[in-house]
């Protein structure tokens, strides 16, 4: 398929699933149950972090957390409330990891201006790459579990960081349908990177956006190059056409 046939089918594909009842059952419709900024941003973060295995087990688990947290991330975690939840697990990720992720956004608040200034400071001119490794040590500059720390990826150790990626999407880009919430609006959408799972890399290859056949971070420079050859201004809208033809028509 040549690069303007390619274009023009995901273009198509993106029109179909980057509609509003996209947010519905995806684990993005956490967030946008909040209006405050750093409430879309914890609940985001937290949401995002657990987002690996069955899509309704994690809305239900993170729905979950919020509601413990009293539908007011932001101000439970600035009250340093996290002892008050005594039971949480999803997968791997369980109350210990919680608690101390509670206790590092609270730094970031209060060291760091948020979760937006982190990122901003830590961008390059072309990739938020850097700046997620960044985020990484900022994240766990205060006394930690070690075995927290693989909660958060660090592309510089090779990681495609899907979900951190995925919730930078969430936060940065701005649709016409109110998918993603585009609350920050320091950071450009063409910085942006591809959340790259199983489901995306399998369908970039089959059209030959990349070739490698590790989902790594060498994988998602590829794809990088390729979305933005599509579009260089957003070229993470394409992720609605490579998950929707993945998940939705097992392309």
């Amino acid at each position: 398929m040549k690069r303007k046939e390619l274009k023009e089918f995901l273009d198509k594909k993106v029109e179909l699933y980057n509609q509003s009842d996209f947010i519905e059952t995806d684990p993005i419709r956490v967030p946008h149950r909040y209006s405050l900024k750093e409430d879309i941003e914890i609940s985001g973060f937290l949401t995002a972090t657990i987002s690996w295995g069955n899509r309704k087990m994690i809305i239900r688990n993170a729905e979950r957390l919020m509601e413990m947290m009293g539908n007011s991330p932001y101000d439970f975690v600035m009250e340093s409330r996290e002892d008050h939840i005594d039971e949480f697990v999803h997968r791997t990720f369980n109350l210990q990891d919680l608690q101390f992720f509670l206790k590092s956004l609270r730094n970031l608040y209060e060291s760091h201006g948020g979760l937006e200034g982190i990122f901003q400071t830590h961008a390059t001119g072309d990739s938020l790459q850097p700046a997620i490794h960044m985020f990484k040590k900022v994240f766990f500059e205060i006394e930690h579990p070690m075995r927290t720390t693989k909660h958060v990826s660090d592309p510089m150790k090779g990681s495609a960081a899907k979900r951190i990626n995925m919730f930078l999407r969430w936060m940065i880009r701005k649709d016409p349908f109110g998918v993603d919430l585009g609350v920050w609006k320091s950071l450009s959408p063409s910085l942006l990177s591809c959340p790259l799972d199983v489901h995306t890399g399998r369908v970039a290859r089959k059209l030959n956006l990349m070739k490698r056949k590790t989902n790594d971070a060498r994988a998602l420079q590829e794809l990088d190059k390729s979305l933005r050859a599509l579009d260089p201004d957003d070229p993470v809208r394409y992720d609605f056409a490579l998950f929707g033809l993945g998940v939705f028509e097992g392309f």
